[in-house]
């Protein structure tokens, strides 16, 4: 709670300074050591009030159709701001498609969902609540049910000119996505100088991670994503196959190929990939280590690595303590409008 404090407090302060041939702030830059300055959208400025409104929506199962289910119901700051199903159950009980990514440093996204098709936190926060299988809400339904809180239409009056519109939930939803970060994990502490922050196996798997095993091909250091599409060969055994980035782009050779997720904290995000299909960081390295899943659109990174028992384990110690955040985002449930 303290750390969410103090990046409200910093979006206060930094929403008076201007950036370079700009009017107004189009950052965050109360972010721990190692991570970006969050951007931000000239026409959704961050405020301490907005951010507040996008918390309490953001846990709110009002926002679902049949009052069941918030966002922090598939975003639980308890499990790595994910969960820890392979596919988690909407309001109606069935299963969601693909895995739920964590949402730890999302403003750094360029593009969201595994399959890229919304490009900003403002369109994508709609998605989820539209979703049949999600959240089940149609947008004219939610403003209404907003409107007849009458603390939540106090606020969102208080904020925007327009007060209650569907809009105006998915900007203050970003607003408050885009104070999730973490940081300062031991690898960003030896990029800032302190050449003791690797020290043993973390290092030797540092090594691995940007030598002989190719991860940071895709995962390139400090963000740890390149903002791109790979396919890795997951999900072929699954009927229909999921196609990826080809539904968006109706090109077949981008058929398989998903967005390239960020890595901080991944000991608290399992499953892993796009389908879940990964239990744990060994069945991760292990479907490296072996070249990944055959097929035709395979990405060209993906060689076999051939990596030994012990190369192996000092990978996962790396990719487990090597990228652990030394603070981790945990806010409390706030206490809802009426």
């Amino acid at each position: 709670m303290a750390r969410l404090n103090l990046l409200i407090l910093g979006l206060l302060l930094t929403a008076a300074m201007p950036a370079a041939g700009s009017a107004q702030s189009t950052f965050v830059s109360d972010v721990p050591l190692g991570i970006d300055w969050i951007i931000v959208p000239d026409d959704n400025p961050q405020s301490a009030a907005k951010v507040q409104l996008g918390k309490q929506l953001f846990f709110d199962p009002r926002l679902s159709g049949n009052g069941t289910t918030s966002c922090a119901t598939c975003h639980d700051p308890n499990q790595g701001w994910a969960d820890n199903q392979r596919f988690t159950a909407g309001a109606h009980g069935e299963p969601t498609v693909r895995n739920v990514p964590s949402i730890v440093n999302v403003g750094l996204h360029r593009t969201f969902f595994w399959d890229g098709r919304a490009r900003s936190l403002e369109e994508q926060a709609l998605s989820p609540l539209q979703n049949q299988i999600e959240m089940d809400i149609d947008l004219g339904v939610l403003e209404d049910r907003l409107k007849s809180i009458a603390g939540y239409r106090q606020q969102f009056e208080a904020i925007f000119p327009d007060g209650v519109t569907a809009q105006n939930v998915a900007r203050s939803l970003a607003a408050f996505q885009r104070t999730i970060v973490a940081g300062e994990t031991p690898y960003d502490r030896f990029r800032g100088g302190h050449a003791d922050a690797l020290d043993g196996e973390i290092g030797v798997g540092s090594g691995l991670f940007f030598g002989k095993a190719n991860c940071g091909n895709c995962h390139i250091a400090k963000v740890y994503t390149d903002h791109q599409f790979h396919n890795i060969g997951t999900g072929l055994a699954s009927l229909p196959q999921d196609r990826g980035l080809a539904d968006q782009t109706g090109r077949q050779e981008d058929v398989g190929k998903f967005r390239t997720p960020l890595l901080r904290d991944l000991a608290l995000t399992a499953p892993y990939f796009h389908d879940g299909s990964k239990a744990t960081l060994e069945e991760v390295v292990d479907f490296y280590s072996e070249g990944g899943g055959k097929n035709p659109n395979l990405d060209s990174h993906i060689v076999p690595l051939k990596l030994t028992p012990e190369e192996k384990k000092a990978l996962v110690t790396f990719l487990r303590e090597g990228l652990r955040s030394k603070q981790y985002p945990q806010v409390e449930k706030p206490e809802l409008p009426e």
